[in-house]
């Protein structure tokens, strides 16, 4: 019985170590400009930069709360790290008309996609948003932030002078 319980142990432990390391990267999933064009979200691990992804809605107050800071401080973010911000909206089909309006009022001058279908949201298996991904130089997750209050900036900027090396 004992020996039943270690490899049922060491079993799922593989599985489970297996199934966060095969999601290193970002999926080879399409999203969605706000023209309405396809683009592979792929492509953003593959630009040599420090890429912050974040998942946000126009209904999620804290969503805007953390797209309205990240854009006092991207300018900063750009020059000293060479970083892209990457905001995908997750509103469903008929919240897709509040999106344009909103990146446009607010001023959020990131690179801004839709998933409307949530593959994407799907495929990097995640429930909650605000949720956010920092990719490395080389197109790696090496971090992931659900949620937001304020300051959570600046815990995200330690990280990408981590990534940085400064």
């Amino acid at each position: 019985m004992k020996i039943l319980q270690i490899i049922f142990t060491t079993v799922f432990a593989l599985i489970l170590s297996t199934s966060l390391i095969g999601q290193r990267t970002l999926p080879d999933v399409d999203v969605r400009t706000l023209e309405g064009q396809g683009v592979n979200i792929a492509s953003h691990a593959e630009n040599n930069k420090i890429t912050l992804v974040t998942f946000w809605a126009t209904w999620c107050v804290p969503c805007r709360k953390e797209l309205d800071a990240l854009t006092d401080i991207y300018e900063d973010w750009k020059e000293e790290f060479d970083l892209e911000i990457v905001a995908v909206s997750i509103d469903d089909t008929r919240g897709m008309a509040r999106v344009r309006p909103m990146v446009e009022q607010n001023g959020w001058d990131f690179t801004i996609y839709t998933d409307a279908t949530h593959d994407l949201k799907n495929a990097l298996n995640f429930q909650t948003i605000p949720q956010s991904f920092l990719l490395d130089s080389d197109g790696k997750i090496v971090y992931s932030h659900s949620g937001y209050k304020p300051g959570d900036e600046f815990e995200l900027e330690d990280k990408i002078r981590e990534i940085a090396g400064k």
